[in-house]
Order: structure tokens, then C-alpha cells, then sequence
């Protein structure tokens, strides 16, 4: 079996959850090639593979343009195998009010991109304030600040569930196999 991650990351979370995700099903002894949309070009056709996820983080309650020219372009592709799809954001680790504009974000991918994922999961990303410039750290704190998440610049913060894509990776694994 072979498992292919495709993953649009802008700070480096996404990439980091695509990686973790595919060393967890590479222990599994299943292949697993990892890339990253900004890094093939808009025409790239997607490998031969069982199965794909696509990981993309939502910034501005966007996705990375790549990923989305991507995912339409190879969307047949998309469309014949099982697939999940990784909503990266920090509002996944927010309130209901939050996970409803993180849901709506992805139903626009899914609208915009004409792919329906066989699974769409909603995984916490991070607050990067030591990578920020002066203004983006002083938003992302405003938005911290709003919803009750850590606002000291000094340090970064992980919001990611490592276990809860554990089980994902795994239940996404046992449904291939089953």
C-alpha cells in the first residue's frame, strides 16, 4: 500500500502535522511520500498512491492557493480513492462559534475545488509569536486575547492534538486495510 501526504503549510504547522502523520503510518510499514504544494508546479499530476491526504492551513479563512489549484486540477484523482482532508487552524482549538468558521472555510474548498474528501478532520495549529513580525504579532495576540488562548510573545504555543491525529492516522489506516 502507498500513501501519498500533499500539504500546504505557511509557518510551518501543517508541514510539521504532515510529517508526524505520515512517520505514524511509515511505522505501520506503509509507504508514505510527503509533499509540499509549493514546492511542484500548478500542473504537477498527483503520484500513483492508495490514498491521499491533503493538509492545508486556513489563514485570512483561506487555504494556500496551491493546495487549492492542486486539488482542483487533481481532482478525478482526488475523486477515485480514498482521501481526508487536514483543516489546519487555530479556531479548530476555539469554542462551537469558531468551529463553524473553520467548517465553513472548508465547505468553500470543497465548493471551490469541486473534491468532496471521503473525511474532513479539524486539527488546532499553533502561534508562532517568536516568528511573527511587530504587526502580525500584535494581531495574532489580539485574536489570542479574544479567545482565551496564550497572548505572551515571548514564546510559541502548540494547540495541536498529537493524539488525536494518532487515532486519526490510525482509524484512516484501518479503514484502508479493512
Amino acid at each position: 500500500m502507498k500513501l501519498l501526504i500533499l500539504y500546504g503549510s505557511t509557518e510551518g504547522q501543517t508541514r510539521k502535522i504532515a510529517r508526524f502523520i505520515a512517520d505514524r503510518i511509515q511505522a505501520k510499514g506503509i509507504m508514505v511520500d510527503v509533499v509540499d504544494a509549493a514546492s511542484v508546479k500548478p500542473d504537477f499530476c498527483l503520484p500513483l498512491a492508495d490514498a491521499i491526504i491533503v493538509a492545508a492551513s486556513v489563514h485570512l479563512g483561506s487555504y494556500q492557493s496551491a493546495i487549492q489549484h492542486l486539488v482542483t486540477a487533481n481532482r478525478d484523482v482526488l475523486q477515485a480513492i480514498p482521501t481526508a482532508f487536514l483543516s489546519v487552524s487555530l479556531a479548530a482549538a476555539g469554542d462551537a462559534d469558531d468551529l463553524q468558521d473553520v467548517k465553513a472555510c472548508a465547505e468553500r474548498f470543497v465548493s471551490v475545488t469541486g473534491w468532496m474528501p471521503g473525511r474532513i478532520e479539524h486539527v488546532a495549529g499553533a502561534f508562532r509569536y517568536t516568528e511573527y513580525d511587530f504587526f502580525k504579532r500584535w494581531i495574532m495576540k489580539v485574536i489570542a486575547r479574544q479567545h482565551g488562548q496564550p497572548t505572551d510573545a515571548s514564546q510559541d504555543y502548540e494547540l495541536t492534538d498529537w493524539l488525536a491525529l494518532e487515532l486519526f492516522a490510525d482509524e484512516f489506516i484501518g479503514q484502508l486495510e479493512a
